[in-house]
């Protein structure tokens, strides 16, 4: 559990959800210092990796990550994601995501991240994101440092 505390509020983290393509990986390989900060973060939330795995290379780029990794439809994707992050408790999760098909989840989410990676990110989750990344890195250090959301998220 990670607990941010801003002023008047305080958010509880308990799982962190992110998409595979565009935001933890790039042309289906996990992007360089990503793996070290999930397994950092993974000490005091669960991970769970969402994907419809379009480079067919996620459960290997993930084999040794302390993650769940959970394939979503194709079509279905931004679906799939919200009802796991409605599942999981949407007031407890942060998600992060790039895409379209992370709309959902980052809308849903009690923090949703949005990623301006390398393959690009999609105008409507720039829209409904709470906070934007020029990277996967500056996202997870976001999490990683409670500070970093006070100074950025408080009132």
């Amino acid at each position: 559990m990670m607990a941010y505390a801003l002023p008047g509020q305080k958010i509880i983290i308990n799982q962190v959800v992110l998409d595979f393509n565009g935001t933890i990986a790039c042309d289906g390989e996990l992007l360089p210092g990503v793996a070290p900060r999930l397994q950092a973060l993974a000490t005091d939330v669960k991970l769970y990796v969402l994907t419809a795995d379009t480079f067919g290379t996620a459960a290997l780029a993930c084999r040794d990550l302390p993650v769940q990794l959970m394939k979503v439809d194709q079509l279905q994707g931004g679906e799939d994601k919200e009802r796991l992050v409605v599942r999981l408790g949407a007031e407890h999760t942060a998600a992060i995501g790039n895409g379209n098909n992370d709309v959902q989840m980052l809308t849903r989410a009690a923090l949703g991240l949005l990623v301006l990676g390398p393959e690009g990110s999609s105008g409507r989750a720039l829209q409904v994101a709470d906070v934007v990344f020029s990277d996967i890195l500056a996202a997870l250090d976001f999490l990683l440092k409670p500070k970093r959301v006070v100074a950025t998220l408080r009132p």
